[in-house]
């Protein structure tokens, strides 16, 4: 698997507490070191404060990539998208995995574990781990949304 030696940040809410520590398990179990920013409860919680902890540090370069749970996957993505030099993918099958790697670098894979069963979860997060983006054109228009925030 590529990038395996990097470490990946986690995050979900009370919706995604189940599915993230599986998750978790699935990446350390493959010598990934996660850090879990929580929910660390089924407790009802608010997804914001989750998706703006991991997208920030990913935003940051913390870490080169995140996964976020919630109930649909929407407002995770809402949120994380709001931060610079974050490109969080909504997936919830292989081929948009996949694809949000090849042609958008996605850093940040966002799932809904009301919408996403636990083994097309697992191979998500599998795909998404190892397929590489594929630059050429694509750099070209992430550098687009790179730039977008020097405009407005």
């Amino acid at each position: 698997m590529n990038n395996n030696s990097k470490p990946i940040i986690m995050g979900n809410d009370h919706a995604g507490f189940h599915l993230k520590n599986i998750i978790k398990k699935y990446l350390t179990d493959m010598g990934i070191d996660v850090e879990d920013a929580g929910a660390h409860t089924e407790e009802s919680v608010d997804y914001s404060d989750f998706g703006i902890s991991v997208a920030s540090m990913v935003s940051s370069g913390s870490f080169e990539r995140g996964i976020l749970i919630c109930g649909t996957g929407l407002g995770m993505s809402m949120a994380a998208n709001r931060f610079s030099n974050v490109r969080a993918a909504l997936c919830n099958g292989i081929f948009s995995a996949e694809m949000s790697r090849r042609h958008n670098n996605s850093n940040i894979l966002v799932m809904g574990s009301r919408v996403t069963g636990e083994g097309v979860a697992l191979e998500i997060v599998k795909h998404w781990l190892e397929t590489p983006f594929d630059g050429g054109r694509h750099q070209m228009r992430i550098e687009k949304f790179n730039n977008m925030g020097k405009r407005i």
